[in-house]
């Protein structure tokens, strides 16, 4: 069977600008006080994070790529031939690739991402790279319940795909209830494959976000550009900078944006007030030791099948069943 690449329709369910006022206001008003990482992804913050994914100090994407290429014949015979593959948070899809270069003949690829152009622009991609693969595109907040599109053909069994160590941004709490809901979607005989980023020390971790040449800084800052291009908000960039420091105790990167005055943020009809020295928290990055994240997919019914990792071990690719 054959499909049409250069027709690409993506099942649109991307957040409306209300959402992004709505948790704005939301975080901003909470103690200590937050922006959603999520929105991070616009265009631009989608361009600058590819850019990121190819610093010198960044080692998770370069890390997981090689894994990705070293182990994706023994990856793609623990999942078997003829799977579906969902992909959540993909991006540009480059891992991805790499992925489907190894597996046995899947049926259908169904991306979603909730940054539209990016995966409008890497589905038309596969869709010539791959011919003979149905690609489904959905551009919705993945972090949510989706209606996921049916595909032409009938799989032998449903893979979720969640690469770039996105599950260390979720608080412990809501880590385990997306698994809960991935191991519910997976259905019979279904699986994840994750990319996991391991507990390692200080000194490789935080200078992977603090890139000498400041893009993770402007990758972080672009929450408030967006901000102010979409809400009416009145951050000032020059009087904020990013910080991000690792919290052993927590064992997590804590990444912020902080005032450098006491200043008055406005949003909409929404005022904040600032002191010097104040944070909001932008995004927490939890790092995992195997057997910690294995004991917390087991609590939401996953089984771990294979970890595959570098030899150094920063980076680690699970592959997780659901317990029957």
């Amino acid at each position: 069977m054959s499909f049409e690449p250069d027709r690409v329709s993506v099942v649109d369910l991307e957040p409306a600008s209300s959402d992004f006022l709505q948790e704005v206001i939301a975080g901003l008003s909470a103690s200590p006080r937050t922006l959603p990482c999520k929105f991070f992804y616009d265009e631009r913050g989608a361009n600058l994070f590819q850019q990121i994914c190819e610093l010198p100090e960044y080692y998770v994407t370069r890390t997981e790529m090689q894994v990705l290429r070293d182990e994706g014949p023994s990856i793609a015979k623990a999942v078997g031939p003829g799977i579906e593959l969902i992909g959540l948070g993909t991006g540009a899809g480059t891992k991805t690739r790499i992925l489907l270069d190894h597996l046995d003949q899947p049926t259908a690829y169904i991306p979603v991402d909730i940054s539209r152009e990016q995966l409008t622009q890497s589905a038309a991609s596969f869709g010539k790279l791959f011919p003979g693969l149905e690609v489904l595109p959905v551009c919705a907040d993945y972090m949510q319940p989706v209606d996921l599109p049916v595909a032409s053909r009938t799989p032998s069994r449903k893979i979720f795909y969640f690469p770039g160590s996105t599950i260390g941004n979720l608080e412990p709490e809501a880590a385990d209830a997306f698994l809960h809901r991935i191991a519910a979607a997976c259905g019979p005989n279904g699986g994840l494959i994750i990319g996991v980023d391991l507990q390692k020390s200080r000194e490789i971790l935080e200078p992977a976000y603090n890139d000498s040449a400041g893009v993770t800084a402007e990758f972080n800052l672009n929450l408030l550009v967006r901000a102010n291009r979409e809400l009416d908000a009145n951050f000032d960039l020059a009087q904020w900078r990013h910080y991000a420091v690792y919290n052993s105790a927590e064992g997590r990167v804590e990444i912020f944006v902080i005032s450098e005055i006491e200043q008055t943020i406005r949003i909409c009809d929404h005022q904040f007030e600032f002191a010097a020295g104040e944070k909001i928290i932008t995004e927490f990055s939890y790092k995992y030791s195997p057997e910690g994240f294995t004991n917390l997919a087991a609590q939401a019914g996953f089984r771990c099948e294979r970890m595959w990792t570098d030899r150094a071990h920063l980076f680690g690719v699970f592959y997780l069943t659901v317990q029957s």
